[in-house]
């Protein structure tokens, strides 16, 4: 079936006129780049300050962007999304402290959200971040090779027990975990024990799926590499694919540096990266199972028509598109609609805990050219389409 990311119906279904109107507001304010910035600081003032702004924040930006503040919170938002076939993935988005009890306190969360979601239908994986089971500088120094002291290799193993008990856990409760990537120089380390845990866990069945960053130009090589070891060693390949969250970073480090940048010179070579990857992996199937997380039309549309032309149903269990709530409805639903596989990413956690998160996609959507703007066009023809209904 074809999809059509036009259909504004289907796409804001689920919104009360009041819910359309908030969602208008809040993308108008995050078009402007001066605003977000002064909103930002404003916020973060008053969370340090202990001034009563939860309220508010709660009513607006995080209730739009998040589906609670806990994961029994979260159910009526999943629950509705499931009437129109679109999946959820709860996504504790606390930022953790490096501290033991903090990455034990993260394994526990991963653990209750895999029980939680194994009696959910609506909710096909779990999620977590490498760095929320262990120091970002310990993974860059074991992605390297450096030698670790004694205190070193005593907590690297308690990052490989955390990694080891949620994949255990996934592959016996048949639930899909999804391990997301982060900074280029701490993805080595990371990429390698999730590789460990596919060898261990996905002998069957992906239920580990590890993330490929393509607005790297090394990645396209990364999914060939794996899927080559995964033929070779008989066991299978779940792959989040999504362009990346990094790039400025990324950039003004290699910079610093003095050394190339890991980052592809243009959107273009971008966009080709990630469309090679998921050709690729079309072209493997019986190895590799896709998990598309992207916003980009063009790439959602493109993976659809694919899976047809290759005499794929729309809901096989090896293809799966991924948006954040709150973003990009126009995709998520409509693909639903046509019978893909849609799932919305739900950050849920306390209000004040979650605002770095909050901050950040207001960040990103103020910087990816044409991001809010379609966001703000499709809202507008929906208010006006709701309007002439009634008259």
């Amino acid at each position: 079936m074809n999809v059509n990311f036009e259909n504004t119906a289907t796409a804001f279904e689920l919104k009360s006129d009041s819910e359309l109107e908030r969602a208008y507001f809040l993308f108008r304010l995050i078009a402007n780049e001066p605003l977000v910035r002064i909103g930002t600081a404003v916020t973060n003032f008053a969370i340090k300050a202990h001034l009563p702004v939860e309220g508010l924040i709660r009513a607006t930006v995080f209730d739009h962007f998040c589906g609670g503040t806990h994961e029994e919170d979260c159910l009526p938002v999943i629950d509705k999304m499931f009437e129109k076939r679109v999946h959820s993935i709860l996504d504790y988005s606390v930022e953790g402290k490096e501290v033991e009890e903090q990455f034990d306190f993260a394994m526990n969360k991963t653990l209750e959200v895999l029980d939680f979601v194994k009696e959910k239908d609506a909710i096909p994986f779990a999620v977590f971040k490498p760095t929320a089971f262990g120091r970002l500088d310990l993974f860059q120094k074991v992605g390297e090779k450096a030698a670790l002291n004694e205190e070193e290799i005593a907590e690297w193993e308690r990052v490989l027990v955390r990694y080891d008990s949620v994949c255990k856990r996934a592959h016996d409760l048949q639930v899909g975990l999804l391990i997301d990537a982060e900074e280029s120089w701490m993805q080595d380390a990371a990429d390698a024990v999730a590789l460990d845990m596919m060898r261990k866990y996905n002998k069957e069945k992906a239920y580990i799926y590890n993330t490929a960053q393509m607005y790297r130009w090394d990645r396209l090589e990364y999914v060939k590499k794996i899927y080559e070891t995964a033929a070779l060693e008989k066991f299978k390949v779940g792959l989040k694919v999504v362009r990346g969250a990094y790039m400025e970073k990324e950039n003004d480090r290699a910079k610093s540096n003095g050394y190339r940048s890991p980052i592809c010179e243009s959107k273009q070579a971008t966009d080709d990266n990630y469309n090679a990857a998921v050709d690729f992996m079309m072209q493997h199937l019986e190895t590799m199972s896709i998990f598309a997380g992207t916003h980009n039309e063009e790439s959602c549309l493109r993976l659809s028509e694919k899976m047809i032309a290759h005499g794929f149903t729309a809901d096989s269990d090896a293809i799966w598109f991924g948006q954040l709530f709150g973003m990009s409805d126009h995709i998520t639903y409509n693909l639903s609609a046509a019978g893909f596989n849609a799932t919305k990413y739900v950050p849920y956690g306390p209000v004040k805990d979650v605002m770095p998160y909050l901050i950040r996609r207001a960040e990103e959507n103020t910087s990816v050219a044409g991001q809010t703007s379609r966001e703000l066009a499709l809202l507008e023809r929906e208010k006006k389409r709701r309007k002439l209904d009634l008259g």
